[in-house]
């Protein structure tokens, strides 16, 4: 019988210490605790009980071994209840597995390849809308090209003309979020306070957009190949019925916003690191020439550019978009030797893990040589690397996000060199997502004349 006693953590007196730590720096909270006592802490906010695990093989328990008896956490339940629905990120049990097996098929195969040439021409659009020495803000830009791609891909709808309504919309229901971690989140959005309107407001904005798209589908006689047609198709193979309506709007709801936001992220970090290690952009951009020639990028190419799929999976090791998650467990279990209660918290940080020391020589070190073939990759733990998250819950859109962000780095590559504006303080902001607080502000130099040599380098912090 495991041992009743609590992990190692912060005990602290005053039962607001922990909430205050968690809502200024969660990423830097969760990262301090590991370093502080071990990989797997224990700690309280507001009256939660929450054990936060950074290990492989505990990680591995947990999403893999007995994921079972786990649902996702409370701050995923507000989510849905406040914007998504009980779309996949949020259903669970049965609802779960049979709406992600209905999905499948749009992620995987000649799915995929098809959306190849979809991502390329949205980036070249964007890429010819630049100015040579211009300053544009790349995580504004990455927003916009990814909503793009996203809508057109997956419902065969265009959003541009609605992209910027829509981003402002989404930026207030990210920055709003963070209200959710908060123990009163529940009372809070009972209450009307301003932000709660204002969240309220801003998915009705996203919510007129997508019922636009559904509406449109529906009285349109022609039939799409794409996984809204998918969605109103489906039959369930048990009882014979058709998802309802509300079903369809979830489902589409969150494969929109979770779709876009996550990958427009890490190719936003992605630019940055890029921006800051010119031995790095020099040997990406030599691979990109040799392999493309001047043409178009296709879905053909991604074998053939390797070294642009490690630089952007080195960018997920550092800043990974989806920074933290949580899983409830419904019955008590074991875990590195405790037993933890049920109903409580097991709390997971990509942000954490990928720094950790044990997994990753030198950490804090932007290296895509890590993710070249060989032993060093062989034998590393495979849940040391979770961008994507792990189990049977792992991100359906994985697949859809290593194409985009290859094919999207390797268009803007061929044409622009950008480099961080000077005097621009970069900074994370861990909402939903990891964005940069202050946006990415970088300037666009033709590569004909771009100038190679290494500029001013930005701290991150």
């Amino acid at each position: 019988m495991a041992s009743l006693k609590r992990p190692p953590g912060p005990r602290p007196l005053n039962p607001l210490t922990n909430i205050l730590a968690f809502g200024k720096d969660f990423c830097g909270f969760l990262h301090g605790l590991r370093q502080q006592y071990g990989d797997l802490v224990y700690f309280k906010v507001g009256g939660r009980h929450m054990y936060f695990v950074c290990d492989a093989e505990l990680t591995r328990q947990v999403l893999v071994l007995q994921h079972r008896n786990f649902t996702k956490s409370r701050g995923l339940e507000l989510v849905g209840k406040v914007l998504l629905g009980q779309g996949l990120l949020t259903s669970e049990g049965e609802v779960h597995r049979r709406q992600r097996k209905m999905m499948q098929p749009a992620f995987h195969g000649q799915a995929i390849t098809g959306y190849g040439q979809v991502m390329v021409d949205y980036t070249q659009e964007m890429c010819r809308g630049w100015e040579p020495g211009s300053v544009y803000d790349m995580a504004s830009e990455m927003m916009h090209v990814t909503m793009n791609v996203v809508g057109k891909c997956l419902f065969d709808a265009d959003v541009r003309k609605e992209a910027a309504e829509i981003g402002h919309a989404l930026d207030d229901a990210m920055n709003l979020f963070a209200h959710l971690a908060n123990p009163l989140a529940p009372l809070m959005l009972k209450l009307p306070l301003p932000q709660t309107r204002k969240m309220m407001s801003a998915r009705g904005r996203i919510d007129k957009t997508i019922n636009r798209i559904i509406e449109e589908r529906m009285a349109d006689p022609e039939r799409h190949e794409d996984l809204l047609q998918m969605l109103l198709d489906a039959v369930d193979e048990e009882d014979g019925t058709k998802m309802s309506m509300q079903q369809v709007r979830d489902e589409v709801v969150t494969l929109f916003l979770a779709g876009h936001e996550t990958t427009a992220n890490a190719l936003t970090w992605t630019l940055y690191l890029l921006s800051q290690h010119a031995e790095v952009r020099e040997r990406f951009h030599a691979e990109v020439d040799s392999v493309l020639g001047g043409r178009p990028a296709t879905a053909a190419d991604m074998r053939s550019l390797p070294y642009t799929r490690q630089v952007f999976a080195e960018s997920m090791r550092l800043y990974p978009p989806a920074h933290a998650f949580g899983r409830k467990n419904l019955e008590p279990f074991e875990l590195g030797g405790y037993t933890v209660p049920a109903e409580s918290t097991i709390l997971f940080s990509p942000f954490a893990m990928h720094r950790h020391e044990r997994y990753w020589p030198e950490p804090e070190r932007f290296d895509p040589d890590r993710w070249a073939s060989g032993e060093q990759v062989d034998d590393r733990p495979k849940h040391c690397y979770i961008p994507f998250g792990g189990g049977p819950r792992t991100c359906i859109g994985e697949p859809f996000a290593w194409m985009e962000g290859v094919l999207i780095l390797a268009s803007i590559a061929q044409q622009w060199q950008l480099d961080l504006e000077p005097g621009h303080v970069v900074e994370t902001q861990p909402l939903i997502t990891l964005r940069p607080r202050y946006g990415m502000r970088m300037v666009v130099t033709p590569r004909d004349s771009a100038t190679i040599a290494r500029q001013p380098q930005a701290v991150a912090h």
